[in-house]
């Protein structure tokens, strides 16, 4: 019986093991000597009042590599080249998610010290939330200070036993 759970336990670890996978892009092709991106750039469509604006998109995505489907693909190897496909939109993304963050925890504190913050909460106190957020996007700067003084994490305390 051993002997037969151990064959089977060999036999099924060595199906289960996937082949290695290779990185590399040599199936995309730059988008400009792609035909099915050629094809589908002429059904681009102008999305504003502007005529041009489909031929512009096609354009911008000219110098991106495509799949062998005619899409761009969008390229995160490390390579310096392709280094502003991903990392500039991800930083911005932080970015303003750290922003919407900071805002709110920021109202919330402040809330927190009048009477009834609960209602606060629902009915949201507009000036003082825009106040927040025009004051809001150097929350990078004041996270590094509120973290430097200590008032950015609590201090260890006693947990309740309950």
């Amino acid at each position: 019986m051993r002997r037969l759970l151990a064959l089977v336990l060999v036999v099924t670890l060595w199906f289960n093991f996937a082949p290695s996978a290779n990185a590399a892009y040599s199936n995309l092709t730059p988008c400009s000597e792609s035909e099915a991106f050629m094809a589908k750039a002429k059904l681009f469509r102008p999305t504003t009042d502007d005529q041009n604006s489909g031929v512009n998109r096609a354009v911008r995505y000219s110098d991106a590599l495509c799949g062998p489907e005619g899409y761009p693909h969008l390229i995160v190897d490390g390579n310096l080249a392709h280094f502003g496909e991903f990392a500039i939109p991800s930083i911005l993304f932080l970015y303003i998610a750290g922003w919407i963050g900071w805002v709110g925890r920021s109202y919330l504190i402040d809330v927190k010290k009048d009477k009834d913050p609960e209602m606060k909460e629902i009915i949201i106190n507009v000036p003082l939330a825009v106040s927040k957020m025009l004051s809001g996007f150097i929350w990078p700067i004041a996270a590094l200070q509120e973290f430097t003084s200590g008032k950015l994490v609590m201090k260890d305390a006693p947990i309740s036993p309950r």
